[in-house]
Order: C-alpha cells, then structure tokens, then sequence
C-alpha cells in the first residue's frame, strides 16, 4: 500500500438531507481527472454542467493543467479552496483508488466512480471493489459506483455524467427518478423520453453498488419532495431487506416504482452475473418478489418511459372510477387494435355508456356498434371530437377513457389532438382520466399531449401495458394478510428435529416428520429398515405402494424406486425385490435405508408444494399441479415466503390446473381451505436457515372437508 492510501480519512457524518442535497444539487463538486480536451469523455461532465446551467462551484482536478474549460485546475482534492459535496473520478485503476482515499480524507460526503474493472472482473476486482468501499464507510462517505457513468438532475442542472445523451440542448424535467444497474440506460432513457416531452427528475447510475445500491439511494429520494415516482433498470439485487423497505416505504407514500429487469433468459441473467458482478436468480421468482411489493415489472421498454406520467395522472382519478376502460377511436381498424390489446392484457372493456350514447345519437353523432366508440371522419371535425370526448369523461359509467387517433394526428394535429385537449381542460377534477395513442408517427401530437397532462403512447402494446398495470394497481389497495407465526411449540420441536438431522436432502422418513410437525399429515405407512422382514400381517389394508428409502434417490420415480397398486404381500415381496434390482442397475451404490410402505390413497387431484431459496429474493413457496409431468406443465403460482393463508387461496386461484378442484363443471369440490393450509404451513420453513428445499409431490387434496395427504417428502438441509 502506497504512503497515500495510510492517509487518515476525515469522518463525515452527513445526515440523508445533506446526502441528498450532495446528489441532486450540491453546492461544489470535484471533477477528478477532468479532461481539456474537447469532446473526450472526460470532458463531457464539465461541459454538461456548464451547459445545463448547475449553480454549484466546479472544481476541475488535475495536476497537469492549470485551466480547465475556462475554469482553474488543481492538482489535488486537498489543494481545493472550499469542501467538497459531491467528486466525479474519473480515474482507472490504483489512481481510482488514491482518489477514493483523498476524497476521504478530504471530508467528500459523496463519490462517484466511474472506473470499471472491480467486483465485474473477478476475485481480483472483487478485492479492490472491497477496499475501496472500506475506505468509503471509515470516512462516513456515500460511495457510488463503481463502474457507474456519474448522476444527472434535471432540476439543478448538475449534469455530472459521462454519458454522450446528456449533450442534449434542454434536459426535460419531470416527476421521476431513474436508478438503473447500467450505466448506458440512463442515457438510452434520456435520449428516447425527451423527443416525447417526458421528463424525469434526477437520473443515477448505480454500477457496482459496491456501497450505494438501489434501496440506499432511493430511500434518499423518497424524501425529495419533487420525486413522485421511480423507474429502476434492473440486473440483480444485492440488498434484499434494504430493497424490500425502500419498496414499502415508497408504496406508503403512494410513490409508484416501476422495474424493468435485465435477465429473464439464461442467457441474460449469465450476462447480467458478468456485467455487474452480482449473482442471478430465477426470473419468476423476481416477478413474484417483485409484484409482493406493490412494484411494477414492466415487459416493455418504452413502458418505463411513458408510463410514469400515465400512472401519476390517471392513478388519483381511477379511485372514484369503474374498473374499466372506453376506446374512442377516428379510425375503425386502429382503434379495434386497441380494443383487442386492452382486451388480452386483461382490461374490462366498457363500451360507451348507455346515457353518453343517448346524448350523443340524440345529436345525430354516430358512435358505431358493439364496445368500440367508433365516431370515424367524424372525429376529424372539432366540434363532434370535443363534445364527444366532453361527453365520456363526464358520464360516472367510464372508467378511463382511451382515445385512438388515426391519420390526421399525423398533420392535422388541431383537429385531432386540440378537441382532445379543449375538452380535458375545460372538464373537473371528477372526470374521467384520459390517455390517448396516435396510432400513425405523430411527434407534434405526442408532444402537444404530453405538454397538456394526457399522457399519450408510441405504440400500442405500451398503452395497454401502462392500462392494465393501472387498473391491476387500484385492486391491489388491500394488501393481504401477514403470515402468522407458527406456535412456540412448533417452533422448537421444528428447530429441535432439523438439528439432530445430518446436512443434505434427507430421507422420505425424516423429511415426513419434519412436515408433520407443521401439521401436513402423511398416509397410514409401515416402515421396515433394511434386512427387516415383511410384517405378518400388514398393519395396514392392502392395495399399497412401496417406495424405497434412499437419500441419493430423492426422485424415485425416475429411478424405478417406486411401486404402487400392490394387491398382495406376495406382490409387495416381489415388488421390493424387483425396485432393489432396477437400483442396483440404474444406480449403482446408491444407499438403501429400507422401505417404506403406505396405504394406497388417491384424492380428486394431485398437487405440488414447494419451498426453496432463490439466491436475491430468498424464501419461495410454490404450489402447483403435481405427479410426474408437474415440470412439464408448470402451471404454478410463487410468492415470497411466509404466506398467509389468505394469499394462500391467492396462490390456488391462479393455478389453472386447480379448476377441478373448484366445483368445475359440477366436479365434486376439493378441499382447498386445507390445501391453503398447507401451503401457508410450508411456507413457514422460511424462518429455519437450515432448510434450503423442501418439496411434497404429489399432496393428495381429497373431498372437500376431507383434507389433504402429503405421498412423497423430500427436505434438504444446509449445514
């Protein structure tokens, strides 16, 4: 170590007011390694600064150069005439480092690191990653980065970024922050929101998140009173519990969060490991985790651009509303377009209301026929538009009212557009929300939408995305249930049963009186242990199913370990006799602990519980249908683990499979409040470190009021 890295730093304890201010709109910042020469990336902050107009003092550093960009360089944080909120490095390698320490010690309350080569590039980078973040928190410094382009907020004008898109003449404002995994996103979001008129408040590249994650800087923001919402560009998530408070307090704020996360494919997550140095987990599981806290996954792009300012508007007004949307179209074959996304994106469809529809046929304005208001060349005439549009907004029978624009948005914006605009103006706050969709590329429309409060969509697929995530918002007011807490009793017997078990996937037997002590019951079963003779007779009635006991079979049935309809104790004999052959053959020095003998019993349908560990979002119940095509179909429903039984019931509605299970077509009903029992009872494991998997397939759901019998167990612990 370099005599420069012994520098003692100076702590500073910022408040998250005075971090906040240090983000968003510092009153000085350093530029470390800032550049001269013009166009270079190491220019670009100093430039957009001075061009975007941020009021703080700039402070070039570099010790090669006297003027930098009309302003005095220095060669060192230390040498600077004033503190220091807020220092860009742009520097690579052990240079980054040594900027990080004189940062430190100078009192910085935050630093941005732009240098990649850290926790992406291996063990190595991994190390470095971690001094430097030790370096940050003995100072009491935020640290953001590595591997990050640097923070923008359009308020201030404090451009502190590398990216090429800030180069723009005028950054849009607006009512949303951006936190994104990857630097260029911020740039790619600028570049594509501004033509549209959309603005977004502050734009932070998190990088590494190697000290300031996602969580860290948004629970920041949160107390921005000029930040309504966020937008998050995901790769992994490295702070679970942070992330989940953030996402609770923002949800309790009434702050909308909308994600989109990189990595849904194999291959997308082994780049997303790569390109971030995080870990990856499964995409449905984020998707659950996800949609447990009130946050929206988005699977389009262009959603996380026009949405935000769709939800603000629309999401107050929706309270008071039908749960349903109109389409009012000039252009027959687009707006059934619409109709039809709306439709399968799982959006009511309203249809005009039957008082607006008198009114206006009383007028002689033909609305067309069946859900879609269809006024056509019509709505090409000022008049007709406006009052047609008057007319649906101010009827308490529409719910939203979507407006599909033909042709003429293109170039007769003031005959499509402004009727749409006159009369939301002129309407009260108690009308109905409006978003409308040029459906040709109408720029001027977009932006002349946008600047009047209808937020307005470049395609369709985006509109129907942004709908059907405000309507799925305002039925998700009521949060369910917290998961009760199982019994002190329980608890212990649990804890004490799993500590006497050796680590890794147990046997049938072991994990069967683990789920017992949660209450999920296996059938009548005889057990022999190897060398032990068939009991004569057999405690229980006879058809039977053997299983072999082994811990290195935990799928028996692949492995010819399993029999079942077995009439007799001369067929159970052979039977045993035939599964120890095929193992033997199949599975060559597999342990065989015995066999386990059960009563035959068949129920109105077989499911699947499961339990595991996801590497981000932790404890996960699934439940599905179960035997041995279960990972054929996977018509499952997954949440975050403890589940109560009320999201429980949750769970089993979305499992398409269960129907039957459910009076379908005057099938006899299942017993699902004891399915659901038994679903939240599994999902209790979630509080035993220890069990990292635990599966019953199939759980056998019986009449209703009858219960539900666990056939198969399998439980694996860590150590």
């Amino acid at each position: 170590m370099t005599a420069t890295m012994d520098r003692k730093p100076t702590i500073m304890r910022s408040t998250d007011a005075e971090l906040l201010r240090a983000i968003t709109n510092p009153h000085s910042v350093a530029l470390i390694g800032a550049s001269g020469t013009p166009g270079s990336l190491t220019a670009r902050p100093l430039a957009f600064l001075q061009k975007h107009g941020f009021g703080g003092r700039v402070f070039p550093v570099n010790p090669s150069r006297d003027v930098i960009g009309g302003l005095p360089a220095f060669a060192s944080v230390s040498a600077l005439p004033a503190p220091v909120d807020h220092a860009l490095i742009m520097l690579d390698g052990d240079a980054a480092m040594r900027a990080v320490e004189d940062c430190a010690a100078a009192g910085v309350r935050c630093a941005t690191v732009l240098a990649g080569g850290f926790a992406e590039a291996g063990e190595a980078g991994r190390a470095r990653q971690d001094r430097l973040t030790r370096i940050a928190r003995a100072a009491g410094m935020l640290l953001i980065g590595p591997n990050s382009i640097g923070i923008a907020d359009t308020r201030s004008g404090f451009a502190c970024t590398a990216n090429a898109a800030f180069a723009l003449d005028a950054l849009p404002r607006g009512r949303t922050a951006v936190l994104s995994q990857s630097g260029s996103l911020i740039g790619t979001l600028l570049s594509r929101s501004a033509p549209l008129g959309i603005g977004f408040s502050t734009y932070v590249s998190l990088g590494n998140e190697a000290m300031a994650d996602v969580a860290r800087i948004g629970s920041l923001l949160l107390d921005d009173s000029e930040t309504d919402a966020f937008v998050l560009f995901l790769e992994t998530l490295r702070n679970r519990e942070a992330f989940t408070a953030f996402a609770r307090a923002a949800r309790a704020r009434g702050k909308p969060v909308l994600a989109y996360f990189s990595g849904r494919s194999d291959d997308g997550r082994a780049l997303a490991v790569s390109h971030t140095g995080g870990l990856a987990g499964a995409a449905a599981a984020m998707d659950s985790y996800l949609a447990s806290l009130g946050i929206d996954r988005v699977d389009l792009f262009e959603t996380l651009i026009e949405a935000p300012p769709a939800l603000l508007a629309a999401a107050p007004r929706m309270a008071r509303r039908p749960a349903r949307a109109t389409v009012l179209s000039t252009t027959g074959g687009g707006g059934g377009m619409v109709l039809d996304r709306l439709s399968l994106a799982g959006v009511e469809i309203g249809g005009c209301p039957a008082a607006a529809r008198a009114q206006l046929e009383a007028r002689n304005i033909s609305l067309g026929h069946g859900k879609l208001v269809d006024v056509t060349l019509a709505g090409t005439r000022y008049d007709t538009m406006k009052e047609v549009v008057s007319t649906l907004i101010a009827d308490p029978e529409t719910g939203l009212l979507v407006v599909a624009v033909g042709s003429s948005a293109q170039f007769n914006p003031e005959l499509a557009v402004k009727p749409v605009l006159d009369a939301v103006a002129e309407a009260g706050p108690a009308a109905a929300p409006v978003l409308a969709v040029p459906l040709p590329h109408a720029p001027d429309s977009l932006r002349m939408l946008q600047a009047g409060g209808i937020p307005a969509f470049r395609s369709v697929e985006t509109c129907a995305e942004t709908i059907a995530m405000l309507f799925a918002r305002s039925a998700a007011r009521h949060l369910p249930e917290p998961a009760p807490e199982l019994t002190a009793g329980v608890s212990a017997a649990l804890r004490q049963a799993t500590d006497r078990l050796a680590p890794g996937v147990q046997d049938e037997i072991a994990s069967a009186a683990l789920f017992a002590h949660l209450g999920i019951a296996g059938p009548q079963q005889v057990v022999l242990r190897d060398g032990e003779a068939l009991p004569d007779p057999l405690p229980i009635g006879f058809p039977v199913v053997a299983k072999l006991i082994s811990p290195d079979l935990p799928h028996k049935t692949e492995f010819g370990a399993v029999r079942i309809g077995i009439a007799t104790p001369e067929a159970l004999t052979q039977a045993i006799a035939d599964m120890r052959a095929t193992i033997a053959e199949r599975k060559p020095g597999a342990r065989i602990e015995g066999v386990l003998v059960s009563q035959m019993c068949k129920g109105l349908a077989e499911v699947l519980l499961g339990f595991s560990r996801d590497p981000l979002t932790g404890p996960m119940i699934t439940v599905g249908m179960g035997g041995v095509l279960s990972e054929i179909y996977r018509d499952v429903a997954l949440r975050p683990a403890p589940v109560s039984r009320e999201t429980a019931h949750m769970m089993l509605d979305e499992v398409r499979g269960l129907a039957v299970l459910r009076g379908y077509r005057a099938l006899p009903r299942g017993d699902l409040e004891a399915l659901a029992g038994a679903v939240s009872a599994l999902s209790q494991l979630a509080a035993f470190d220890r069990v990292s998997e635990a599966e019953i397939n199939p759980l056998a759901v019986m009449p209703e009021g009858e219960g539900v019998v666990a056939l198969d167990a399998l439980i694996r612990l860590d150590t």
